[in-house]
């Protein structure tokens, strides 16, 4: 059995481990190694095609982690006070909207837009001479839609942890539902909202599927990558990989332990 789990292991990271070493290669060729070098790291990040992309990837993942941290921390609020076959119905919900597969949300979000700007575009440019297109907050749109979910389930975990005789000891004091929801519930739920904030930040900046049906004539990071990547691997590439991997890692295991140090804190 533990061989097994070492073969398991290999063919899940040596792909991964073949990015990064390959990163570090100082010839031209990604699978020739000529020796070490960090060259291409700078090569990559001077790149302007590069710098753009991930200025835009950076931007659409940014606005994607706020928009999904207050419509997802509403949503775990608002299904919290329901009860039955109604918050039954919901429950699922969010738990489809994670397991869809995101070439179907892709798809399926893109006949959405195009649909309504037919509609809507008519009216749009008689009006204002103006045209709805896909783009950025198209983008921006299609991520906000599984991403609600992620938070959601977060805050909702930590709102059914949470101790309610201080809600109760709250309004016993006659404060206000606004005055117990920023002295008392907000404070006990903020590690699990900046948590659903970093995971939708990390899954918006890495997504490449669902990206690449709205993105329109706009390029983010993975989509510069997929389409590079076509013309033959290179050192820039990996090194680009690596730094987006890099990143990914430190986010998630951030989010990971503001998680762990909030359950902590609430069993104090």
């Amino acid at each position: 059995m533990r061989i097994y789990a070492i073969l398991i292991y290999v063919f899940l990271y040596a792909p991964i481990a073949l990015i990064v070493g390959g990163s570090f290669n100082a010839g031209k060729q990604a699978m020739v190694w000529q020796g070490f070098s960090l060259e291409w790291y700078g090569k990559a990040f001077s790149n302007p095609l590069i710098t753009e992309a991930l200025t835009t990837s950076l931007f659409i993942a940014l606005m994607t982690a706020l928009l999904s941290s207050v419509i997802g921390t509403a949503a775990a609020l608002g299904l919290e006070r329901m009860s039955g076959w109604i918050r039954t119905v919901f429950d699922a919900l969010i738990y489809v909207a994670i397991m869809v597969p995101g070439i179907v949300i892709g798809i399926s979000t893109l006949i959405a837009f195009v649909s309504i700007f037919d509609l809507v575009n008519p009216y749009l440019t008689s009006v204002w001479d103006v045209r709805l297109e896909m783009g950025v907050w198209s983008v921006i749109a299609a991520h906000v839609l599984f991403n609600i979910a992620v938070v959601a389930l977060l805050v909702r975990a930590r709102l059914q942890g949470m101790d309610r005789s201080l809600v109760e000891a709250s309004e016993d004091l006659y404060a206000t539902p606004l005055g117990t929801f920023r002295q008392v519930v907000l404070p006990l739920i903020a590690p699990s909202i900046l948590a659903g904030f970093l995971l939708a930040f990390t899954f918006s900046f890495e997504d490449f599927i669902i990206t690449f049906f709205v993105a329109g004539p706009n390029v983010t990071l993975p989509i510069y990558v997929f389409s590079s990547i076509r013309r033959g691997v290179t050192p820039e590439i990996n090194a680009v990989g690596s730094v987006v991997l890099l990143t990914s890692l430190i986010l998630l295991g951030i989010a990971q332990l503001i998680l762990q140090r909030g359950s902590r804190w609430s069993r104090r």
